[in-house]
């Protein structure tokens, strides 16, 4: 069994700054990609920041240049720090990773794994 723990979320005024987490855990033998996921109210769930091993970082248009992705692959922890923020940047953001693992004697291979998800609210 593997797990994505997301923290960081809270209320921040607009114009700060927040910086959320995800660590994997879990018998784990490869992560082919991660990324930053939100979903505001009446939203559907949109791609925020993904970095895939190999390939540029990918940002979506409304954060660039506000939002930093960077993954430490000594503890499989990805980090989004979040600048200059928007009260349009509320959300439940989520983190999911693609990964291959073993749970008992199954392997699981590039399988996509979402965390719980942490509430960011950004205040006018």
């Amino acid at each position: 069994q593997v797990q994505l723990v997301e923290s960081g979320g809270g209320l921040v005024q607009a114009g700060g700054s927040l910086t959320l987490s995800c660590a994997a855990s879990g018998n784990i033998l490869s992560i082919d990609s991660m990324a930053w996921y939100r979903q505001a109210p009446g939203k559907q769930r949109e791609l925020v920041a993904r970095i895939i091993s190999g390939s540029p970082t990918h940002y979506a248009d409304s954060v660039k240049g506000r939002f930093t992705v960077f993954r430490v692959n000594a503890n499989d922890t990805l980090y989004l720090q979040m600048n200059s923020l928007k009260p349009e940047d509320t959300a439940v953001y989520y983190c999911k990773a693609d990964m291959t693992y073993l749970d008992g004697s199954m392997l699981y291979r590039a399988q996509p794994c979402w965390g719980q998800g942490t509430q960011v609210t950004v205040s006018s």
